[in-house]
């Protein structure tokens, strides 16, 4: 079916087949409104009463009166997609924050001084200084 929709950056009312949520020009690519007025009721417009109506959409207010919202989008197919879609980037988003964190946290840790390092204890030679003596020539031994 054929419903009508208004671009606000445009400045145009577009007929689209289906509810769309885009602009269908190429350079916009922003979200439209659809309208409640039916496609032959657009269509049997004269050109001034077509101008008139979208110059009625330019306003924010008469806009709202006469704009609808398609209920069932959720359930489209090309709903489910772009959800997909924006679900994959902000994933991918996450992803690439986390991992740049994690590297700049590790740069930073690398660069400190390493205070906690464990330090094996080195060898020590204990040395205790006799006194010279003379042998024991002198010494009785008892068994």
């Amino acid at each position: 079916m054929m419903y009508m929709h208004y671009c606000k950056r445009c400045h145009r009312v577009y007929m689209l087949n289906g509810h769309k949520q885009k602009c269908p020009n190429p350079q916009c690519k922003c979200s439209i409104t659809e309208l409640k007025i039916p496609y032959m009721d657009y269509v049997s417009m004269n050109q001034e009463a077509r101008a008139e109506f979208c110059n009625c959409c330019a306003d924010e207010e008469q806009l709202q009166k006469l704009s609808t919202t398609y209920r069932m989008f959720k359930y489209s197919k090309w709903y489910k997609k772009e959800q997909a879609q924006e679900l994959a980037q902000k994933n991918a988003q996450e992803l690439t924050q986390k991992l740049t964190q994690t590297l700049a946290q590790k740069l930073t840790h690398e660069q400190e001084p390493k205070q906690h390092q464990t330090q094996f204890p080195q060898a020590m030679i204990i040395a205790y200084s006799i006194a010279d003596t003379a042998p024991m020539e002198d010494a009785v031994s008892m068994v």
